[in-house]
């Protein structure tokens, strides 16, 4: 049954009643006729449904804050990781509220991550907080990585489409439009590609190696995989499992969770301010996090794939390579003890069987641990 909305207690007695008894109840009274204040209705409120009509009026009224600032869920997140960027902070989300407010009409959100900064950059983002209260910040206590900065972005981002940029200027802003556009076409991931980079050799030459390598690794033909401007819908930043450095794979990873991935040239800019934060370090970090996203992604539900493909080739090659020694053996032209490819043989064949092995114990823990609900469902009617 439907409540009265001004009842304050909806489950007294006195309201009880049937439905004439409660339309007598409600009819106004002429000012010759005012009710009993008895102690029952004096509990219940009865005679207060004006006072709290409008304080519920008033309540509801939109204050000045929201009209400036807008309300209600924001159709754009745009979530921007940060190490050390106090110098490009102002500037960058004077573009973003420049770029952003035609965009969205005011709903919008832009959400900095601190990754433990060392310089006065959150005091810049406390600023920009109190000029406008939809850029909001998270502050790590130390460095963690700009994938962790991207997960719990990604955790606390509510807009329908999420956007990702670095906060050092060379993203430019004025790209978030094509890359909406293109996302409304149909596509759920849409990576930037800075076709004209303006970094030094040392890093765009092993770059393109990377891109390269990954690219032929994951199946998905992309130019750029770690560019920092990309669009998401919001499924997918919900679906992805950002950790270690797997920032650089997020459209491979997409890709083979069964999302629509594309790229789109977009501008990149010199660097005005400071230095770039990765060193030679983050290409090794990057090729074992890029095994580890092989294994994880396409062998993790069939490992005897895997382990099963090398166990037997190192099988085959240890026993052709036997059987070629026995040849030369039973024809009298060798003798086995003087030839270690002999034992080589014999390692093959002991290695490939243990690889084998392992293959066969990982296909039954993966079949024990299989659940329904680690599927992604697009669709459900």
């Amino acid at each position: 049954m439907e409540q009265h909305p001004h009842s304050d207690q909806p489950n007294d007695p006195s309201h009880q009643q049937s439905g004439s008894g409660r339309s007598r109840r409600n009819r106004p009274r002429s000012s010759h006729s005012r009710p009993e204040r008895t102690p029952e209705n004096a509990q219940t409120g009865a005679n207060r449904p004006k006072r709290e009509d409008a304080q519920a009026g008033r309540g509801e009224k939109p204050s000045r804050r929201d009209r400036e600032h807008g309300s209600g869920a924001p159709e754009i997140s745009v979530v921007i990781p940060l190490f050390n960027e106090e110098d490009s902070l102002q500037e960058l989300s004077s573009r973003l509220k420049q770029q952003l407010d035609p965009m969205t009409h005011g709903k919008y959100e832009v959400i900095f991550v601190d990754d433990g900064s060392t310089d006065s950059s959150y005091a810049v983002l406390q600023q920009i907080h109190r000029a406008n209260p939809r850029m909001k910040v998270v502050r790590f206590r130390r460095n963690y990585g700009k994938s962790a900065g991207l997960a719990v972005g990604f955790e606390r981002a509510q807009g329908k489409y999420v956007f990702t940029m670095d906060a050092d200027l060379q993203d430019d802003p004025n790209e978030l439009p094509a890359l909406l556009a293109k996302l409304r076409e149909g596509y759920d991931l849409v990576s930037g590609w800075k076709r004209k980079r303006y970094d030094p050799l040392q890093k765009t030459l092993p770059s393109k190696l990377f891109n390269a390598v990954t690219s032929w690794a994951s199946g998905i033909k992309l130019h750029d995989f770690n560019c920092g401007l990309k669009g998401y819908r919001r499924e997918v930043v919900k679906s992805l499992n950002v950790y270690g450095e797997m920032h650089r794979y997020l459209p491979a990873l997409a890709h083979w969770q069964g999302f629509r991935v594309t790229e789109i040239p977009v501008q990149h800019h010199p660097r005005k301010h400071g230095v770039s934060k990765f060193g030679a370090s983050r290409f090794i970090k990057g090729f074992l996090d890029l095994l580890t996203v092989l294994f994880t992604t396409r062998y993790v539900k069939r490992p005897l794939h895997l382990f099963g493909t090398l166990g037997s080739v190192c099988v085959f090659l240890g026993i052709a390579l036997n059987l070629y020694l026995t040849i030369e053996w039973f024809l009298g032209e060798t003798f086995l003890s003087n030839r270690p490819l002999t034992l080589l043989g014999i390692l093959l064949i002991i290695v490939g069987v243990q690889t084998f092995s392992i293959g066969l114990l990982g296909e039954l823990i993966a079949k024990g641990a299989q659940r329904v609900d680690e599927y992604l469902i697009r669709e459900e009617l």
